[in-house]
């Protein structure tokens, strides 16, 4: 499955079933992990078997059910650590789509005291994301049109269009998409809007425009 069937087919899961994730998949999983956190410079850890996290959460909206493994994103404190960890954290996101398991990016339905994460003391806790077998799929999230999440001078070039259809399919909080790309030349600028956890979005959006308009074809401005 290419990158572009991965997002499509990934949707925000909340409830979980009792099925361990493999010993395998928890290696590809740490390999990954620790990529991850060399190339961002990020303490990203994979929690297994702990469903504190998630124990004595009433939320309005999006209750979970069942979660035992979760990722928790934490990095060095700095200006940049939200964008990255949503960077990163979708790539690992992505993986555990390909190796059939579910996810949902958690900022505040969680015990962040429960968290059973290492975290230094120039290391903050981002957010989280649950990991593991469901017996459900999701289903697919509302999106703003193409037009509405970009601005580009003249006729969209083709792998343009291939990268905001895939930030199309970037989970965000609270389905808000509150950022845009603008297109110069070869270059290309994105940039979070005001509101919560939007500069998280923004990492998330960055990944998929890389992935669906291919790396080569442009640089960030």
């Amino acid at each position: 499955m290419d990158a572009l069937e991965l997002m499509k087919s990934r949707h925000s899961v909340r409830t979980y079933n009792s099925m361990k994730i493999s010993e395998e998949h928890v290696r590809q999983l740490q390999d990954l992990i620790t990529e991850c956190n060399q190339k961002g410079d990020l303490h990203i850890q994979l929690l297994l078997d702990d469903p504190t996290a998630f124990s004595g959460i009433i939320p309005k909206f999006g209750r979970f059910s069942n979660v035992h493994n979760y990722l928790a994103l934490v990095g060095k404190s700095s200006p940049s650590l939200q964008e990255k960890a949503g960077y990163y954290g979708e790539m690992i996101v992505l993986k555990a789509q390909e190796l059939k398991l579910g996810t949902c990016w958690v900022a505040g339905t969680y015990n962040k005291k429960k968290c059973r994460a290492a975290i230094e003391s120039d290391e903050e806790l981002v957010c989280v994301i649950s990991i593991g077998h469901s017996d459900h799929s999701g289903v697919p999230h509302k999106t703003k049109s193409i037009t509405d999440l970009c601005q580009t001078p003249g006729e969209m070039p083709d792998w343009f269009r291939l990268g905001m259809e895939a930030v199309q399919l970037a989970p965000t909080a609270m389905n808000q998409q509150k950022f845009s790309f603008s297109l110069f030349g070869n270059s290309v600028r994105a940039e979070a809007g005001k509101g919560f956890y939007t500069n998280i979005d923004l990492g998330i959006a960055k990944y998929h425009f890389e992935l669906g308009a291919g790396k080569e074809n442009f640089r960030w401005s």
